[in-house]
């Protein structure tokens, strides 16, 4: 039985020999894994030990960017997991073991633990703990973020609801975890996974369009039904019932500059609710603030305290 799919798509950079290898060297007590490189560079890839080993399999496409070719190494893949890891990224010992260890006791469809954020000179900087657990669809909505590096996520699920949107190049890892919390959970091991490289400079991603991309992609999530259920499910603070709020008030904004006033009044008609069904988290300071102040993440912030500290 093959218990986890890692798939690494790929422009052929030299980072790739880490990556793979990063994830050859790691054992699981029950099942075994299986790597499926996704070379999108429109080229050969250059030889290299890995290419040997018999967990290893090349699929080629002809650059045409992340999300198609994640979803092509998916559609390829037979594990009960997927593990999607970047070719410039890796993960370290003994990570699969520690997700391993939550799959047996959790039945999320997400499961994840700690990443460790590097510079391009592999220089630590720092470290992300989540602390989400559950239904925290209103966390991510509102912009929190779980690196795909250090996930686990089943495979069952990531079919059903599509796989990777190819429409997006940036922001598309921000937008399946939206897509999968509005009906499932995630799961946490506070354990170390992978190392992620942070920084503009050599990425592939578009930043310059990605705040776009972002906010048309989640638009598109609250056209969905239940959506609104799922996040006062999920809002169990004032502050995040701010938080609430402020999405459907910045979506009216959003699509009256889209002349999309259907869609516009849609938003109103839930932002209304929210409000009225906030309750006597009205009179706290932090529901106010939330509404007010554009998201910042607590997981960030939490990273920069803990590096600041350590100085």
């Amino acid at each position: 039985m093959i218990y986890c799919s890692t798939i690494i798509p790929t422009v052929g950079r030299s980072s790739l020999v880490r990556a793979v290898e990063s994830v050859l060297q790691q054992h699981l007590p029950d099942g075994g894994f299986e790597v499926i490189v996704v070379n999108d560079s429109g080229k050969p890839l250059p030889k290299a030990g890995w290419q040997t080993s018999e967990r290893v399999q090349i699929i080629n496409t002809n650059k045409r960017e992340r999300s198609v070719a994640r979803n092509t190494g998916a559609a390829a893949a037979k594990g009960m997991y997927l593990h999607f890891l970047d070719d410039d990224d890796w993960v370290v010992p003994g990570g699969y073991q520690h997700l391993w260890k939550l799959s047996q006791t959790s039945s999320a469809n997400w499961l994840y633990g700690m990443t460790q954020l590097v510079n391009r000179q592999d220089q630590p900087q720092i470290r992300l703990r989540h602390n989400l657990h559950g239904n925290c669809f209103i966390q991510v909505m509102s912009g929190e973020w779980i690196p795909l590096q250090s996930s686990w996520i089943e495979r069952k699920t990531f079919m059903q609801i599509g796989g990777f949107n190819p429409l997006l190049a940036g922001p598309e890892d921000i937008d399946l975890l939206r897509r999968i919390l509005l009906q499932h959970e995630v799961a946490e091991t506070p354990n170390l996974i992978a190392q992620v490289i942070i920084g503009g400079e050599g990425s592939t991603t578009d930043y310059v369009h990605h705040p776009e991309a972002s906010r048309w992609a989640r638009e598109q999530i609250l056209n969905a039904s239940g959506v609104y259920t799922r996040m006062a499910i999920s809002a169990v603070s004032p502050s995040w019932k701010g938080r609430m709020l402020r999405v459907y008030l910045t979506s009216i904004i959003w699509n009256l500059k889209q002349r999309r006033l259907f869609a516009a009044l849609s938003r109103a008609y839930f932002s209304l609710m929210s409000l009225m069904q906030s309750g006597t988290s009205l009179l706290s300071k932090h529901f106010w603030a939330a509404v007010i102040k554009p998201y910042a993440s607590l997981t960030f912030e939490r990273g920069f305290q803990e590096a600041k500290e350590a100085d």
